[in-house]
């Protein structure tokens, strides 16, 4: 603008983005990233049969980088839904979206699971309570793929296709996808209220350390450690839990890793008990009715 400034009055530029998502139920209900649809004025959703609608933005929840479209129509063809604890490393999948554009609408990439639990620090958008627990996989994905399915051989959605480690900001053989289990969960709250409710249990944590499970006599290197409770009033504190305690497991569920316990506290109802197995110095067990 300073260079080759404009004729006439001045008026905001039209900003066009496009992405992909995947329809959930017949009546019109639609998946994709927050990231997607962050900001727009209009959500324009065309479908492999060229029909095209004004989308309504349900909910978002930029912490999982879900959101939830509606459409107005029926007797859509819904994708079916599957499980994602049940991906194992090296299963095969397919991608599904709109990579770069226009141009390429309506691409089927293969690849397998590479890995699973990833968390990617730094993505933009994610604050600390974002809950980071994504499906690695080595299925092409580039810009537009964002929103879009990540499918398994039997042809249900294990994850949302939402990120790309890269360099030139192009597929490089590493992509990210939102577990269908956590995105599921996170759709039907926005669906029934609107917005997503998260419960808490008052600590900062990270994963074990081989050092970590040493110092507790854990025989395996595996579940999360309280660094630290910053808050007199955190639940945690209240129970009886200390900095340096290992959480083990939640309600009798072993847990692994520091994305696995944030879906199994941040999605209970604030308000709920929770019984949190931790183990301590010396091979001590202990478990605490945490609010």
């Amino acid at each position: 603008e300073r260079f080759f400034p404009r004729f006439g009055p001045n008026r905001p530029e039209l900003e066009q983005g496009s992405g992909s998502g995947f329809i959930v139920s017949a009546d019109g209900y639609i998946l994709t990233n927050n990231h997607v649809v962050e900001g727009a004025e209009t959500v324009i959703v065309r479908l492999l049969d060229r029909r095209e609608f004004k989308a309504k933005i349900v909910g978002t929840d930029p912490n999982t980088d879900v959101a939830v479209l509606k459409v107005d129509a029926k007797e859509l063809p819904p994708v079916a839904l599957g499980n994602s604890d049940d991906a194992h490393v090296g299963s095969w999948v397919l991608a599904i979206g709109n990579p770069l554009g226009e141009g390429l609408t309506f691409t089927v990439t293969s690849g397998i699971v590479s890995a699973k639990g990833r968390a990617l620090n730094g993505l933009p958008g994610r604050g600390a309570g974002s809950i980071q627990d994504f499906i690695q996989t080595d299925a092409a994905i580039n810009p537009g793929n964002s929103g879009g399915p990540l499918v398994n051989v039997r042809g249900e959605v294990i994850g949302i296709n939402s990120a790309i480690a890269s360099e030139t900001g192009f597929y490089s053989g590493y992509g990210f996808a939102i577990p269908i289990n956590l995105a599921h969960t996170v759709m039907n709250q926005l669906i029934v209220d609107g917005k997503v409710h998260r419960a808490a249990l008052g600590i900062a944590i990270a994963d074990v350390s081989l050092n970590d499970a040493q110092y507790v006599g854990l025989p395996e290197i595996r579940g999360v450690v309280v660094k630290d409770i910053p808050n007199d009033d955190s639940p945690a504190r209240k129970a009886g839990m200390v900095p340096g305690d290992i959480i083990i497991a939640i309600n009798g569920k072993p847990v692994e890793y520091v994305g696995q316990l944030q879906q199994e506290v941040g999605f209970k109802k604030p308000g709920d008990v929770v019984q949190v197995e931790v183990a301590r110095k010396g091979g001590v067990r202990k478990t605490f009715s945490v609010k």
